[in-house]
């Protein structure tokens, strides 16, 4: 019940914020990441909603002979699997494109192509949807427990690309960040970007690492080829959390820190996408003083 309660928050969050970033807010590189991250989560706490029901149906005998094929689970784990890699993409996406465009300001805007955000965006789905598909059908069930060669080189490439590339990629990126701002801005850049990007790599951390560590150790365990179904629960649970958590991440994180009125999450995801926007100019600025100091 508990975990079926954070999966309707996680739920009505994301679709608040894809409306918004969708309909009520200025488009920028930004919001169209968001908004595709939340279009993953949104989904993945759907099918996990859909698990949960089959569960309770079958815990409590709601309707005598109900009956799940073999169909809807293959299903259910694609989409899950699929979500879950497409948004681990993503957020990687965001992390390293903030970096680059705080590291370059004056090379960034120019040599980003217009629509890059929509086709990085386009690219990163299927590449998270492939994944999905190759850890369902070809690692499947029993192929995990035989240690089938095949899949032993999809558990290889998921894990080297969620733990040796991707999480990598976002420490880097994000320390990278918060050296150079400190650096330029010192006091006075706000302090909730430093929060927002503290935030994001604890939770990338925290999102990534127990579906796919244990899982890859446990693999290579003959005692115990298959992974334990507490381990499934808790891995999934720090998944959905991390879904559920980032619309009011983003809610919290665009709210001044010392504002006693309530305000709209339209305003909050507005002023924090265009905090950020604006830092990029900032930035440009600060760098443009640099280079007629330097000459």
């Amino acid at each position: 019940a508990i975990f079926l309660g954070i999966c309707v928050l996680g739920l009505v969050g994301n679709i608040i914020v894809f409306w918004n970033l969708c309909f009520r807010i200025p488009r920028n590189k930004y919001t169209v990441y968001i908004a595709n991250l939340s279009i993953a989560d949104t989904l993945m706490i759907v099918v996990v909603m859909m698990t949960l029901m089959v569960q309770i149906f079958k815990f409590f005998g709601l309707q005598p002979g109900f009956q799940v094929t073999c169909s809807f689970y293959v299903f259910v784990d694609t989409c899950y699997y699929s979500m879950v890699y497409v948004g681990k993409n993503i957020l990687t996406a965001i992390r390293v494109e903030r970096c680059i465009s705080i590291l370059f300001p004056l090379w960034h805007p120019t040599a980003r192509p217009k629509k890059f955000s929509t086709i990085a965006c386009a690219v990163l789905w299927l590449l998270g949807i492939v994944e999905g598909l190759l850890d369902v059908f070809v690692c499947d069930p029993r192929a995990y427990i035989k240690q089938q060669l095949a899949c032993a080189a999809i558990e290889v490439t998921i894990f080297v690309s969620a733990v040796g590339i991707c999480l990598p990629l976002m420490v880097i990126s994000s320390a990278t960040l918060l050296f150079k701002i400190g650096r330029t801005f010192r006091q006075q850049y706000p302090p909730k970007l430093y929060m927002v990007i503290i935030i994001a790599v604890i939770v990338f951390v925290v999102s990534v690492l127990p579906l796919n560590i244990p899982r890859f150790i446990l693999f290579y365990r003959p005692t115990e080829p298959e992974p334990p179904d507490k381990l499934i629960f808790i891995s999934q649970y720090w998944l959905v959390f991390n879904s559920t958590v980032n619309p009011y991440i983003y809610f919290l994180v665009g709210r001044k820190w010392n504002q006693t009125i309530c305000c709209s999450l339209r305003d909050s995801l507005h002023r924090a996408f265009v905090v950020d926007t604006d830092s990029d100019h900032c930035l440009e600025r600060q760098e443009d003083r640099s280079h007629v100091e330097a000459n």
